[in-house]
């Protein structure tokens, strides 16, 4: 299968270039943030075309996490990585039991209330650091007028079930809301 037909998912980010010889600043966005350096390889996207690369060495730096990815030995080499984004393909994740998802699983899920009205289909989910937010976009027939709605993620008592299967999330939710 071609790189580019994979289904990647996005574990972090390069930052700057960290001293002379190739070395760049990573942020993950892995739950522990030293997480990211377990996935390999790591694919990343380098003038419109996905290619792999390899840890060969990582450190913790202040606050931070520093990376030298194999091959790549010159500064100026590595400033093109700036900003880009770390993905894996997403076989790698670990499988999760039946009660857990990823996030990814929602997006493009239906959304009803817990009476069956059709709320829409989540297109994003915010963070607010109190608790998560559905963004559930209507359908062009929203008997309440909503176009888009905002459904906290607060689980069991709003978000009801989901279900992989039927790709449904159902919710104690009022439509007019």
């Amino acid at each position: 299968m071609s790189l580019k037909n994979q289904d990647h998912i996005v574990v972090g980010k390069l930052g700057a270039t960290y001293g002379i010889k190739g070395w760049l600043k990573v942020f993950s966005y892995t739950e522990q943030s030293e997480s990211i350096f377990s996935y390999a390889p790591w694919l990343i996207k380098v003038k419109g075309e996905w290619k792999e690369f390899r840890v060969e060495s990582w450190k913790r730096h202040g606050q931070g996490l520093v990376a030298k990815l194999e091959g790549l030995d010159i500064r100026e080499d590595a400033q093109v990585f700036t900003n880009a984004e770390v993905t894996v393909p997403a076989g790698q994740l670990p499988a999760l039991s039946d009660e857990e998802f990823y996030w990814r699983e929602l997006f493009g899920m239906s959304v009803f209330t817990t009476e069956g009205y059709d709320l829409g289909k989540v297109t994003d989910i915010l963070e607010t650091g109190s608790n998560d937010v559905l963004v559930v976009k209507a359908n062009l027939k929203d008997a309440f007028g909503q176009k888009e709605r905002l459904i906290p993620f607060l689980d069991e008592q709003v978000i009801k079930s989901i279900d992989r299967t039927a790709q449904r999330i159902e919710v104690d939710w009022d439509p007019g809301f």
